[in-house]
């Protein structure tokens, strides 16, 4: 887990990189595209932007509501999986609000929006949650880890 605001930082692009592609690649099969490669990249690089941004907003309210909440809070994993549920849902509502807004640009929504929104945080949260949980996260906090939180650590001398 991050301990200072820049492997905060560095920790939010990791789990948005991660959380952006495979949102991406699942919606992408769900409903079809017809994008170029370059189209692709350009959408990647504004969802991730976006989804950059939200998680900024979202992430020390998430943090916060997490720590509020009674569960044994020696444990890691516990506050790992408090924050995942404190986050996710949000994160998806505002993502699919994005994803809502996309998809009636590039091929419409039939129906009401209102319906449309609602299956579409439907089916991204089925997702979503196990992603960040099972995959995105443990990931993140594995290159977290392994990359930078060694190259921040003082080394420690060593005792003549």
């Amino acid at each position: 887990m991050p301990s200072n605001k820049k492997e905060g930082i560095i920790f939010g692009l990791f789990m948005c990189f991660g959380m952006v592609l495979i949102m991406s690649v699942y919606n992408t099969a769900l409903h079809g595209s017809s994008f170029t490669v370059g189209g692709a990249v350009i959408q990647f690089a504004v969802t991730f932007i976006i989804a950059f941004i939200a998680e900024s907003i979202v992430e020390p309210k998430a943090r916060k509501l997490a720590l509020s909440l009674p569960y044994d809070k020696s444990k890691e994993t516990n506050f790992i999986i408090a924050i995942a549920f404190c986050m996710v849902p949000v994160m998806v509502l505002i993502m699919s609000v994005y994803g809502l807004i996309l998809t009636s640009l590039m091929i419409g929504i039939e129906g009401s929006i209102f319906i449309a929104y609602l299956k579409t945080v439907g089916l991204n949260f089925i997702v979503a949650l196990p992603s960040q949980l099972l995959i995105v996260g443990p990931i993140s906090r594995w290159l977290l880890t392994k990359y930078i939180k060694p190259a921040t650590q003082k080394p420690k001398l060593k005792k003549v």
